[in-house]
């Protein structure tokens, strides 16, 4: 009888170690993932802003919107008529995207969205997380710059 539960323990033992060591190297995995797409992340994170503020700009028929890339790469960005800017910064080391709204609440903080990497069928890939969840990146800068204009970061209807 002792010798069964030994047999069990060490098995179990096993398992939580080998269950382990797969974590880990997932871990480094995405880890790696990360580091090797982040810059094509950042690239989609200042795509995505430009093409919405043209987007507003069109959609009102007038330079509402000004967005221009800083000497440091960051992105600015300016709603006529307002003095606010909202700033979109690229921690490269860190594999941070931070949005600084100076429209926003002085209670709200910047918003911080990671680069993580993760498992496709494929292979790797890597996506902006923000609360430990893949983070929706047009919803995201649509509700700064609905905050950015002076509307609500949601629509009311």
């Amino acid at each position: 009888m002792g010798d069964e539960s030994t047999k069990r323990a060490a098995q179990e033992y096993l398992a939580a170690r080998l269950a382990q060591e797969g974590q880990s190297y997932e871990d480094r995995l995405n880890r790696d993932a990360a580091v090797a797409f982040a810059p094509r992340v950042w690239k989609r994170v200042t795509e995505t802003v430009i093409a919405k503020c043209n987007e507003w700009n069109a959609i009102t028929k007038e330079q509402t919107l000004t967005c221009k890339e800083t000497m440091l790469g960051d992105l600015r960005i300016w709603c006529a008529g307002k003095p606010h800017v909202m700033t979109v910064h690229y921690d490269s080391k860190m594999r941070l995207i931070i949005l600084k709204n100076t429209a926003r609440p002085e209670h709200e903080k910047d918003m911080i969205l990671s680069i993580e990497g993760y498992s496709i069928a494929g292979g790797r890939d890597a996506r902006l997380v923000r609360n430990n969840e893949p983070a929706n990146l047009d919803v995201v800068i649509l509700g700064e710059l609905r905050v950015l204009v002076g509307l609500g970061r949601q629509t009311n209807g």
